[in-house]
């Protein structure tokens, strides 16, 4: 097996595709994509649990070489992004160059070869003139580093290590984060289980979800007329590019943003103690600004409790909400019965 390279991708996420595919274009065959997953597709692999969807449109979040008339809805599905990565990896004929199972470990750089050697967790060591990495900026899922965590009798996973082969029907579960994961597993998930506890240390600015499903007619147009189809991806883009100059370099536009969304906090949640729960105290665009229009619905329903009281520790079978509670990521709890301690 050839372990010699000119160029070595390290992950075949959207960025380590893309990559594959330039050097192709560009006339170069001697490259290897290396992938520690048993699947090409990175973020859209791992990340499948329910509810998984871009906060992008479909029709912007694509490589502008390979655009995609079909797309169902306006902003894309977990699969059906993962059929779209599939689809530009055959059709570009990156397949061949694609080496699944393999953990890059270590890199070092050989001075006097001038060569990369790439360790990896198959015991092999490749050699290349270049590497590009592509392994994904947040690609290692880490649970928050609560007390007792590890000692937890219940079932528990990260939402990008989701685990389909356990039933949540009529479990008590708990919820830890309120981020863009959250906001997408909570709706699709409380309508099953007993009990969701929703854990929150600080509430996200929400502003509607402009979806929807994308007409026969308009996708037949896109595939009849590419041009209307790019000009619509060109119009997304520019959007999006003046709100965040708009954000950033006017006020007046980013309190006109925050009453947007004050205003569909309101409208879309009545009762006033929950409503001062999910009320942001601080200013829009420090944190990372969410659209969804499941997730406040799915709040008022009685099997689901929003708990902001932080966490102090997590022992064998309960949580106790306390003191400190300091995480970023969204694991899932779900044990068979599970009664967080409020008011302690």
């Amino acid at each position: 097996m050839n372990t010699q390279y000119n160029q070595l991708i390290v992950g075949a996420g959207f960025a380590g595709i893309c990559a594959g595919i330039q050097l192709k274009k560009a006339g170069f065959d001697n490259f290897i994509i290396l992938e520690r997953g048993n699947h090409p597709g990175g973020t859209w692999r791992d990340n499948n649990y329910p509810g998984a969807a871009c906060d992008v449109e479909s029709h912007l979040y694509s490589f502008s070489f390979e655009q995609n008339p079909n797309w169902s809805r306006v902003f894309g599905p977990q699969q059906e992004i993962l059929n779209y990565i599939d689809h530009c990896t055959e059709k570009y004929g990156l397949n061949p160059y694609i080496q699944l199972n393999t953990t890059v470990e270590k890199l070092v750089y050989d001075e006097a070869q001038g060569l990369w050697r790439v360790m990896c967790n198959n015991g092999k060591t490749y050699t290349a003139q270049s590497v590009i990495s592509c392994p994904g900026g947040l690609s290692q899922p880490s649970l928050p580093d609560i007390k007792g965590i590890a000692d937890f009798k219940g079932k528990k996973f990260h939402s990008a290590q989701w685990d389909h082969s356990y039933d949540l029907k009529d479990k008590t579960v708990a919820v830890i984060g309120t981020g863009a994961s959250a906001i997408q597993i909570v709706p699709a998930i409380a309508p099953a289980v007993k009990e969701l506890q929703l854990f929150q240390r600080t509430p996200p600015w929400i502003m509607p979800k402009m979806d929807g499903d994308i007409s026969a007619f308009r996708r037949n147009m896109y595939n009849a007329l590419p041009f209307m189809r790019s000009f619509y991806r060109w119009r997304l883009y520019w959007f999006h590019e003046f709100a965040a100059y708009g954000f950033t370099r006017h006020p007046a536009l980013l309190k006109f943003a925050s009453k947007v969304a004050l205003r569909f906090l309101k409208q879309s949640v009545q009762d006033e103690t929950l409503r001062k729960k999910l009320t942001p105290a601080y200013t829009m665009g420090c944190k990372r600004v969410l659209l969804t229009n499941e997730y406040y619905p799915a709040l008022q329903r009685k099997n689901v409790h929003v708990i902001t009281e932080h966490i102090d520790e997590i022992n064998t079978t309960v949580l106790k909400p306390k003191t400190a509670c300091s995480t970023t990521s969204m694991p899932s709890f779900s044990p068979p019965a599970f009664t967080p301690l409020k008011g302690l």
